[in-house]
């Protein structure tokens, strides 16, 4: 049952390093190009996934914790907020003048 369990194991980290040279980027891949590492995977199953893993795939994959930003920090850092207050502030300029045209004599 065990040599089974471990058999799965294997297969499943075989196909994950496949896939994982797969969806990397052909420019991301270090060392050598793309296709190469693709064949090294696959024909050496175990050992080309680790060898892969150590100097093929890219190094900064993710982004490090900290120093990422989700999203404005602050209401005027946010785009979308100050295109709202400019918008904001051209209609009520325009209903001024609206305003004023009406109250002139005629």
């Amino acid at each position: 049952m065990l040599r089974v369990v471990l058999i799965l194991l294997a297969i499943a980290v075989y196909i994950w390093f496949a896939i994982d040279v797969i969806r990397t980027p052909a420019s991301s891949a270090r060392t050598l190009p793309k296709y190469v590492w693709l064949l090294i995977v696959l024909l050496l199953p175990l050992l080309g996934g680790v060898i892969w893993l150590l100097a093929g795939r890219p190094k900064h994959d993710r982004p490090r914790r900290g120093r990422r930003r989700r999203g404005p920090v602050a209401p005027d850092d946010d785009p979308a907020f100050l295109r709202q207050l400019d918008d904001d502030a051209w209609s009520e300029r325009m209903r001024r003048r609206r305003e004023e045209g009406d109250e002139a004599p005629a």
